[in-house]
């Protein structure tokens, strides 16, 4: 069994209570959810506000209240699926309506011979320069061997092949996503703030799968925008 969980909460600095900005009518956080559901998955959400406890009881989501303290979407994750039955668990960020469902169902493949799984796509020599947009590099079998805020991999002889950013959403097996919990953070994880080196530090595998082109999030005004442009179209 496989369910999808979205960690959301109000606070956001960039763009305040996005979770409950209108996107044609509804508010984000059930645009999110809808999508989600078109995998064919349960889907959880798991909040620490109570605001947005109550908009997703009232569209007839399933919505789990979690602690305020924590610093992570992952660890808000952890602590929601202590109690459900699941063997697999797929995170999708709170400001992602639009992803491709399809990626939802091949990280939840991808598990069958990884204990995680995360997203990555093809980026132009110029943004790998882009300390915003981690980058990510692989071994020959797509597994994820380093990501980083910095140019990667470094050029000193010209690339033979693509520079590629890591796209935020991950699987899980709930077995490993418990065991990633109870770790310490480690030095890289600290040094770069990326979460996932921590997986790594530890000595487990991340299976990396490319996707055509990253999904359209919220995360200014400007994508906001672009967002509601998009449903616009899509509901015609």
């Amino acid at each position: 069994m496989s369910i999808i969980v979205i960690p959301i909460r109000l606070g956001s600095t960039r763009l305040p209570r996005k979770a409950l900005l209108d996107i044609c009518g509804k508010p984000m956080i059930e645009r999110v959810y809808e999508n989600a559901l078109k995998s064919g998955l349960d889907v959880y959400v798991a909040t620490c506000d109570e605001e947005i406890y109550e908009v997703v009881e009232g569209f007839g989501g399933k919505v789990i209240m979690t602690r305020k303290d924590h610093v992570c979407g992952t660890d808000r994750i952890i602590e929601a699926v202590q109690n459900i039955d699941t063997d697999k668990v797929i995170n999708i960020q709170g400001d992602e309506p639009l992803i491709n469902i399809d990626c939802i169902n091949r990280l939840e493949d991808a598990l069958d011979e990884a204990p995680m799984a995360s997203l990555m796509v093809k980026i132009s020599p110029k943004d790998a320069e882009n300390p915003n947009l981690v980058k990510v590099i692989c071994d020959k079998n797509n597994n994820a061997l380093y990501f980083s805020r910095a140019k990667l991999p470094f050029e000193r002889n010209p690339l033979e092949g693509s520079f590629y950013g890591h796209i935020g959403v991950y699987g899980y097996t709930k077995e490993f996503l418990l065991k990633y919990g109870a770790m310490t953070k480690t030095p890289y994880e600290k040094c770069e703030s990326l979460e996932q080196l921590r997986v790594l530090e530890n000595g487990y595998e991340i299976k990396m799968l490319e996707v055509k082109e990253k999904p359209l999030g919220v995360d200014t005004s400007e994508d906001y925008i672009k967002v509601c442009e998009e449903f616009e179209k899509l509901l015609r």
